[in-house]
């Protein structure tokens, strides 16, 4: 048996392969079994060894709706992993590396699979082709990855998010064809150009070329963060400092955006430096509005509201953003057009990733037959309007946005010779 494993920025997604094909693996959650998964954790004091207490997914989201201020909540947290700047997350008493995070995050998983990673021989796990953040560490996101999946005991293997999309992509095909996967995730945009022979081929698929960047849809959130909130949460604002007014810096508004970071500058140290920027600033108000939101551990409602408002424009023109919490309450119409400005010039430079996937490839956009894509950030309306406006809306595909990947992981984990697909 091989599991094929998407693990997310966002979301997380667990299928299971035998001779007879691949199948998504119920994850069981509050309410319902679902197989995506959130990529989230939650940890809270109370009498356990250690002390500490950690639920994930959709328990992690339950657990902080029920005690907020009692919580640590870290969603996002694998865009890190190739960050040198990241060192340790300070968890009330403890400090956690990354790949103690993604531990803590794979076992409460399997605990909620239902057994389904026990006695399993082969687990394929999806990586990005560039990871998220500035000037990312391959090398290092490589050795916390094995850190972090060595205790699951069986063979790894590391593959391209959107090859295992395109490996289950070419099970809907009849025919031959060079195709462009797009996967659309929360921390980076994926792009693999794949020849996909006719099946009862004696290899099905071939990699071409890939590219990526660490530009999807957390970016896209910190734009409209930065646009709607920021504002009154001193972003632009000024503070005194002896006979000058200089302009707050950037960095802590940084952290704000980021949402691996939001949780996480609930600590001594940034407290004490937001406290002293309030008794500097010249709007004092707007920086214990920040620290509300902190120390209130709004992150996570933060996000909600940033998400809804996201959706609601991917199928209208228009929609409210709607947050209350922490000392703040912004209820601001926002148009599709406004969110298109906005995020602009980050669809710009995923388009030339997109180019150069086609450059490596040795191929331009007339020698691509069909364009699949896939992920959540796939289903906004401006990607798939540039998409058809470069390859034509008749070569467009979809579908399994949240679930493909895995899907196809898994499938690419019944094949002989991994190495052939392995980053």
């Amino acid at each position: 048996m091989s599991l094929g494993l998407d693990f997310g920025t966002t979301n997380s997604v667990l299928a299971r392969a035998d001779a007879d094909g691949a199948t998504l693996v119920p994850l069981d959650g509050p309410e319902r079994s679902d197989p995506v998964f959130r990529s989230a954790l939650c940890f809270w004091q109370d009498d356990v060894p250690g002390g500490i207490a950690v639920e994930a997914g959709p328990w992690a989201i339950d657990e902080y709706l029920q005690y907020p201020e009692g919580c640590r909540f870290l969603q996002s947290f694998k865009s890190v992993a190739a960050s040198p700047s990241f060192d340790t997350a300070p968890i009330f008493t403890k400090r956690y590396r990354f790949e103690d995070l993604g531990r803590a995050f794979l076992d409460r998983l399997a605990a909620r699979a239902d057994g389904a990673l026990d006695g399993a021989q082969r687990i394929v796990v999806g990586r990005p082709i560039t990871y998220a953040g500035h000037r990312p560490d391959e090398a290092l996101a490589r050795s916390r990855y094995d850190a972090m999946f060595a205790r699951l005991g069986a063979e790894i293997a590391y593959v391209y998010e959107p090859l295992g999309a395109a490996f289950s992509h070419a099970a809907t095909l009849t025919q031959a064809a060079t195709i462009l996967v797009a996967d659309f995730g929360g921390g980076t945009s994926d792009f693999s150009v794949v020849r996909l022979e006719a099946p009862g081929s004696e290899r099905r698929a071939r990699p071409l070329g890939h590219a990526g960047i660490g530009i999807a849809g957390d970016q896209f959130d910190r734009r409209i963060l930065d646009k709607l909130v920021l504002p009154l949460l001193g972003k632009g604002g000024t503070y005194r400092s002896f006979d000058k007014v200089l302009e707050i810096p950037a960095g802590h508004f940084t952290d704000f955006t980021d949402w691996s970071r939001l949780a996480l500058m609930r600590n001594r140290k940034t407290m004490a430096e937001l406290d002293k920027l309030r008794r500097a600033a010249t709007d004092p108000a707007a920086i214990e509005r920040m620290i509300a939101v902190i120390e209130g551990e709004q992150g996570y409602p933060l996000y909600d509201a940033v998400g809804r408002v996201k959706r609601a424009l991917s199928i209208g023109e228009e929609a409210t953003f709607a947050f209350d919490g922490g000392g703040i309450s912004i209820h601001a119409q926002v148009t599709r057009d406004q969110f298109e400005t906005w995020i602009a010039d980050d669809l710009a430079r995923i388009m030339a990733t997109v180019d150069r996937a086609l450059d490596v490839a040795g191929l331009d956009a007339g020698g691509i037959d069909r364009v699949f894509l896939t992920g959540g950030t796939s289903l906004t309306p401006a990607i798939r309007r540039a998409f058809a406006a470069r390859f034509g809306q008749d070569r467009l595909a979809s579908g399994n946005e949240l679930t493909s990947v895995a899907h196809g992981l898994a499938l690419i984990g019944r094949q002989d010779d991994l190495a052939a697909w392995a980053a």
